[in-house]
């Protein structure tokens, strides 16, 4: 049996990527690293899959630990590591908003107590990391699989964190990782479902609480790309990309190689939703000003930090990754092909408190 040991569960990306591996392959276990106050969560989540995967119950252990303790905070870590084959590190504190002593502890602290288990695991065959593409940071033009360290400053601790993150990762010689830089991720492109409204989802929300021909911002050009990605295109090249050996030591842009711009996105979301709104030209200074007024947030309801996001002159190069899920037959769809999916469970789910779940 391959065992494979994963964090990140019963997060949403962890959850359909446990599906996955136990689809393509009979004879993987996954032993999912589970805090104690998500256990209901969890068991929750691995009844779904039995449902769908009749021995999912058997082949979904879990194990009670935290990432950002020592030796993961799991009791007999020599038992658990001795099995281990493969290693699958998804958790980590995605909020744009992350204060730095939570980023570092749970981004930077908790990949490094990762790394260090792999290193205990005598079967290791491979440590899969998932990062962001956002580690660019500051960076400006193309940005691609083989860039990381190109003197950037950060927009956030989140990008700071999770740029340290993958650092250790690369730093780590003697472990043989991959390294996946998804873009933004989206609802799946197939259902829509989603569990967590955040990213492009705050200016769909925003659009459907204004009236038609309301002042809609329109911060700096609007020329800016928007890397949006649905979940399902990021499990699956994951999924696909584990079981290849060639792909140790590389790094794969999980990002839209045709991404759509602010200005455009704006657009085709007014429309899709059957409005239209009278651009409002804004340049980002007076943007953050204003998003840090409260009556203004109320009414457009766009956290203070998405600013940045909206300016952001940065191209995520992904060929190297779109020639490797070739062979596969995968290639990332379009935005606009699964709009109206993504609108449509939005729309029928919009009252509903959805949260990621951060661990």
């Amino acid at each position: 049996m391959k065992k494979i040991f994963l964090t990140g569960f019963p997060g949403f990306i962890g959850t359909r990527l446990i599906r996955e591996l136990l689809k393509k392959d009979d004879s993987i276990e996954v032993v999912a690293l589970v805090q104690q106050k998500f256990l209901h969560t969890a068991e929750a989540s691995r009844s779904r899959l039995s449902e769908e995967i009749p021995n999912a119950a058997q082949r979904v252990q879990f194990v009670f630990g935290d990432i950002t303790q020592d030796n993961l905070g799991i009791a007999d870590i020599a038992a658990v590591s001795q099995e281990t084959t493969a290693v699958f590190h998804l958790a980590a504190a995605y909020d744009l908003a992350v204060p730095r002593e939570i980023g570092m502890r749970i981004n930077v602290e908790g990949t490094k107590n990762v790394v260090a288990f792999a290193r205990r695991c005598r079967k290791l065959e491979r440590l899969d990391y998932v990062s962001t593409a956002y580690v660019s940071g500051t960076c400006t033009g193309a940005f691609s699989e083989n860039s990381f360290d190109c003197g950037q400053k950060f927009k956030n601790f989140y990008e700071e964190t999770k740029f340290l993150a993958e650092k250790i990762v690369r730093d780590a010689a003697d472990v043989p990782s991959v390294i996946y830089r998804p873009g933004i991720v989206v609802g799946d492109s197939k259902t829509g479902e989603t569990s967590k409204y955040d990213g492009p989802y705050y200016v769909l929300q925003t659009m459907m609480s204004l009236p038609r021909n309301f002042p809609f911002p329109r911060i700096g050009k609007g020329d800016a790309e928007v890397n949006l990605v649905p979940i399902d295109f990021v499990v699956n090249a994951m999924a696909k990309l584990s079981t290849d050996k060639a792909s140790i030591g590389k790094t794969f842009h999980l990002t839209d190689p045709s991404p759509m711009r602010v200005g455009e996105l704006q657009d085709l979301f007014a429309k899709t939703i059957g409005k239209k709104f009278i651009p409002l030209p804004l340049p980002p200074s007076v943007a953050r000003m204003a998003m840090s007024v409260g009556l203004v947030r109320k009414v457009y309801r766009m956290p203070l930090e998405l600013v940045d996001y909206f300016i952001h002159n940065v191209h995520y190069d992904s060929s190297f990754t779109t020639e490797a899920l070739r062979k596969y037959g995968m290639s990332c769809p379009k935005f606009p092909d699964y709009l109206n999916t993504l609108v449509g469970f939005f729309l029928s789910h919009k009252h509903e408190e959805l949260q990621g779940i951060l661990i």
